[in-house]
Parts: C-alpha cells; sequence; structure tokens
C-alpha cells in the first residue's frame, strides 16, 4: 500500500458552506431570496423560499445538544472533535490537516448529497454556479490534494451550459450530475449535447447517491428500520440510468466518455452487467427480425463497454475485493467517504487492511492510488 492514498469520494455538506455564500454571490437580481441562515427550534439551519434545506454547522453547538443521544454519527464523532463549529472541511487548512491525520494524499471532493432544493430553474441554476465557482477558489489552495467536483444542473440545456463555463474557466476534472433528479430521462435526444461536450473537453462525468429532502416515510419514522432507508436509495437512484448508458448506446456512441459512479455500491452491478450481455445476445440473435426496422445499433457487448468507460469507487467493501477481475485492475477506486456518517476517516488504514489483506501490495496501491492518479492524471 501506497504512503499516499487517494481518496475518490469525499463531501463538502450543505452544513459546512459558508453562511453568506449565496448572499453574496448571487445575481442582484435573485439575492433577496438567496438560500440562508436562520435559527429554527434553537439549531442554525439553511432556508430558502422558506423551506428548510438542512442544518448548518457553525453555530456551536449547545451543551444539552451534546449531551444529548443521537440516532446518527458522523466521522468527526468517531475521530473525537466534538466541537464542529469550526466548519472543518470548509476550511482549507483544517481539511488538509484531517487528510494528513488519515494518510489521504489527495481528495475527489463532491457537493451536498441532499440536493439544492428550489422549484424556480433560474435560482437553482444560478446556485449551482455560485457554489461552483466557490469550490473551485477553495480547491486553488492545493489544486493536486483538494479536486472539486462541480454540480450540474439537471437538464441537458442546464448541465451543457454548466459544464462548458466551467471548462473555460479551467481546472476541472470531474463533474457530478445528480442522476435521480435529471428531467428529461437519458434516452431523450436532448442530452447528446452533454455527452458530446463531456467528449470535447476530456471532463469526467459522475453520478452520486442522493438523498432527498424530507422527512422518512410513516412506515419507518422513529423506528430502526429507518437507519436501513440508505441502502434503498443505492439502486433506486442508479439503476434506470445506468441501463439506459448501454440500452440507449450512448457508451457506444461516445467511446471517450468517462464515468465514475460514486457510493453507488459494487456487488449488484456484475449480475447486471451479465444480464445486459445476455439481452445483447438475445437482440442479435433476432437479427433478422430487426433487419427490416432499421438494423442493431448496439454492436459492442455491454460488458466490454463498462470495462472500457466505467469507474466505481468503494468505501469498506469486501464484495469489491472478489470482483476486481470483473472491474478490470484499473476501475476500481477506493474511498473514505469523510466525513459522512459512513466514512471510514480517521481510520482509512485499518479498513483498507481489513479488506485487503489477501491482496498483494501491487493491487492495494491500484486501488488506494494508482488508478485515481491515472484517472485523474495526477502527478
Amino acid at each position: 500500500m501506497t504512503d499516499k492514498l487517494i481518496s475518490c469520494d469525499d463531501h463538502l455538506d450543505l452544513g459546512q458552506l459558508p453562511a453568506d455564500l449565496w448572499m453574496t454571490r448571487l445575481p442582484a437580481a435573485l439575492r433577496d431570496r438567496a438560500p440562508h441562515i436562520e435559527e429554527r427550534d434553537g439549531l442554525a439551519v439553511w432556508v430558502c423560499d422558506g423551506k428548510v434545506w438542512g442544518s448548518w454547522a457553525g453555530k456551536p453547538l449547545g451543551q444539552e445538544q451534546l449531551a444529548r443521544p443521537r440516532p446518527l454519527y458522523n466521522a468527526f464523532d468517531r475521530g473525537g472533535i466534538i466541537d464542529q463549529s469550526a466548519r472543518r472541511p470548509a476550511v482549507a487548512e483544517l481539511r488538509l490537516a484531517d487528510m494528513d491525520r488519515d494518510g489521504v494524499q489527495t481528495q475527489v471532493i463532491f457537493g451536498p448529497i441532499f440536493q439544492i432544493s428550489t422549484d424556480d430553474s433560474a435560482l437553482r441554476v444560478a446556485c449551482y454556479r455560485v457554489y461552483n465557482d466557490w469550490l473551485m477558489e477553495f480547491c486553488a489552495a492545493a489544486p493536486d490534494r483538494l479536486i472539486g467536483v462541480p454540480m450540474l444542473p439537471e437538464t441537458p440545456d442546464g448541465a451543457t451550459e454548466e459544464l462548458l463555463r466551467l471548462a473555460g474557466k479551467g481546472g476541472v476534472r470531474q463533474v457530478t450530475l445528480m442522476i435521480a433528479n435529471i428531467k428529461p430521462k437519458l434516452d431523450d435526444p436532448a442530452w447528446e449535447k452533454l455527452w458530446t461536450a463531456l467528449e470535447d473537453t476530456g471532463i469526467i462525468l459522475s453520478w452520486h447517491i442522493t438523498v432527498f429532502v424530507g422527512k422518512p416515510g410513516d412506515r419507518v419514522a422513529g423506528k430502526t428500520a429507518s437507519v436501513f432507508e440508505n441502502t434503498k436509495f443505492f439502486m433506486a437512484n442508479f439503476l434506470e440510468p445506468f441501463v439506459d448508458l448501454f440500452a440507449w448506446g450512448i457508451l457506444e456512441r461516445h467511446p471517450k466518455l468517462k464515468m465514475v459512479m460514486a457510493e453507488a455500491g459494487t456487488g449488484w452491478l456484475p449480475w447486471l452487467v451479465q444480464e445486459l450481455d445476455y439481452r445483447h445476445w438475445r437482440l442479435w440473435e433476432a437479427k433478422d427480425f430487426w433487419a427490416d426496422k432499421g438494423g442493431i445499433a448496439l454492436e459492442t457487448k455491454p460488458s466490454e463497454l463498462f470495462k472500457r468507460q466505467i469507474y466505481a469507487t468503494f468505501q469498506e467493501d469486501y464484495a469489491a475485493m472478489a470482483l476486481i477481475p470483473f472491474f478490470g485492475e484499473g476501475h476500481l477506486l477506493w474511498a473514505s467517504d469523510y466525513p459522512h456518517p459512513d466514512s471510514v476517516w480517521p481510520n482509512s488504514r485499518a479498513a483498507i487492511e481489513r479488506q485487503m489483506r489477501d491482496l498483494s501490495p501491487e493491487m492495494r496501491k491500484k486501488l488506494t492510488h494508482d488508478n485515481a492518479a491515472q484517472l485523474y492524471a495526477l502527478p
């Protein structure tokens, strides 16, 4: 294992962003509706158009709140950092110190997994743009250690326009599209402009699991079953759009498009790709039927497209260790998920040792460093 780990899925959340981020940077015509901090029930929260987006960590917790039992612990709780009021992940020197503590040389940093939630498309796009510009400024403190992943609006025109704007600014290696929220679906030809722009710019596209704003359903609210709700999100977020990549020929038509599936889980993918290969064979078995309907545009086996263009992140995933032959040696990317509740920070090396003890030193180095260094062209 290398002394310099590269973590390919870490985060900056709403709770850690500067309180005046949107109030000072949005266009003047939108500032009176800017997301801002209010106090509700003794807690500091983000509010936009009267809707609560989530909590903000900039206000120190009182002793009563610190002593109160919590249903969910994050990485800082496990790492012994109790007072999180400094918004550590959004303060470059503190974040870099946390990385050094865990032996991580470079982080790929995703934004809030709780959607920037406003129904006004103009405000939503403007909020994304402000966040993206601030993120790139933040990462400029250590550009080879902090790799920001800007967020694209969830429509073809909005996503393409923002991608090209970011490409023009330079320094962007990867972007993310909250795939669970897109409109229209990926079979719509309107998305072609985005796929082409990604190929032309060489910027990597990623999808990340999205946790929807709102309360758990009545069936699980206040019950231990609620802890398992996230498990459903993995396949609920990714299944349909993943199949669409192959079924509608997106990967086939755009061979230079590279995609990272972040925090999507790995174990479900081999069966699904195997099934896609089988259906692809069935399609060609009936090629005479399709001949008078224009023929079959889908020539390449889905498994070949997958190994050519898809990458996946993992944290502590024992199934992934058995699936290295399926993914290919270059397409699995280790991540710490700092500072989320699922994170292995600050115990990443112990987590790596637990799951990789049966792998060769060379393979460990590929999974924890070399694959990512090659993908992101790191020195």
